[in-house]
């Protein structure tokens, strides 16, 4: 099943995506570089917020990002996930930063692969605040393969 099929298979759907202040995902070469992606979900992790509402939200973000990479490449098929920089909005004392950012990983895992196109570099990192509040944000970087 190719990649853009096991997404949709999973819900995902793909809505045109408004311009807003900043370009969601830029091409540059073979690759697909996003802008941070938000959750929906606010709060700050080790407080108002769980591990599992946090893996919720980067799950959130790892969608939100296909949604814009879609917009800009037209399919998810013939895509390699290279690198993801996750941002969790977080205590001092919380640090399982790593488990939240497994919702999006295991997201993309499942969909191109764990040990093929999904396979991916990735940071986890802990931050006091992110914009409006919000739980989670991610960027990503992907290559497209057959250009």
């Amino acid at each position: 099943m190719s990649a853009e099929d096991k997404a949709r298979e999973l819900g995902i759907t793909f809505p045109d995506v408004p311009k807003g202040y900043l370009n969601l995902c830029i091409k540059t070469g073979n690759l697909l570089m996003t802008s941070g992606h938000t959750s929906d979900i606010k709060g700050t992790l080790g407080k108002e917020l769980t591990v599992e509402e946090g893996y919720a939200a980067a799950r959130e973000c790892a969608i939100k990002i296909l949604q814009s990479v879609h917009a800009v490449h037209g399919t998810l098929d013939g895509l390699r996930v290279i690198k993801l920089f996750g941002c969790v909005n977080s205590t001092q004392e919380f640090t399982d930063h790593h488990l939240v950012i497994n919702g999006c990983s295991d997201l993309y895992h499942e969909i191109f692969g764990k040990e093929d196109d999904g396979w991916h570099a990735r940071s986890a990192l802990g931050f006091s605040s992110l914009p409006t509040g919000v739980g989670v944000e991610i960027e990503a970087i992907f290559e497209i393969k057959d250009s």
